[in-house]
């Protein structure tokens, strides 16, 4: 998240799924090693945000996210869009859609296996729920998606991980929460090269 609040820049499209300078939010995990590895790339290193990333990882047992982050807007075309990621996606588990356009499952390799939800947020978090166990549900996004998650004291532990710039514009993380009862502390505060990880836990 940017200073200004923002977790996309202006004008997402095809070509700037993040928006207009949104990349730039995200600059700062592209050389862990913590991140390259469930990509597939070698290399990395490792520095101050190296435990946070391990730790979101650790211990998930499904993904919930937008249709926005899936990819693509509106009914699903001849020939759909399989996501970001190519054909071994870094999820390697269930991942939950929320959409409004039915589409079949979409099993991937690396045991990816994409899910289209068209009954809600909280539909798609029970199911990723059951198919977790005793294990986490990760809400990796977009906006919409967590924003819904927070309205409605669905989310348990939040990290923010905010980069030191402004975009001015885009779409706003905590926007349209008004009335929502947000009762949570900041657990844990790290420092890192490029970004500073907040992490708050639900208190009530």
């Amino acid at each position: 998240m940017s200073l200004d609040g923002y977790v996309a820049g202006p004008n997402q499209s095809v070509e700037h799924p993040l928006g207009e300078g949104g990349m730039a939010l995200h600059e700062w995990v592209f050389g862990l090693r913590a991140w390259r590895e469930p990509h597939g790339m070698e290399g990395g290193e490792d520095n101050a945000s190296t435990p946070v990333v391990e730790r979101n990882l650790a211990g998930v047992g499904a993904y919930v996210m937008g249709r926005n982050m899936f990819g693509g807007r509106g009914p699903w075309a001849e020939n759909p869009w399989d996501g970001w990621w190519g054909d071994d996606p870094p999820f390697h588990l269930p991942v939950y859609v929320v959409t409004h356009h039915a589409r079949e499952p979409l099993e991937m390799q690396g045991g990816t296996t994409f899910y289209f939800v068209t009954d809600g947020v909280e539909s798609a978090l029970a199911q990723a729920r059951e198919t977790a166990g005793d294990r986490d549900v990760f809400v990796s996004g977009g906006a919409s998606v967590a924003r819904q998650c927070f309205a409605n004291g669905l989310i348990d532990e939040a990290t923010l991980s905010v980069v030191p710039i402004l975009l001015h514009g885009g779409e706003r993380l905590l926007d349209g929460l008004d009335g929502a009862q947000l009762q949570m502390e900041c657990v844990e505060a790290v420092a890192a090269p490029g970004v500073t990880h907040l992490t708050y836990r639900r208190s009530g």
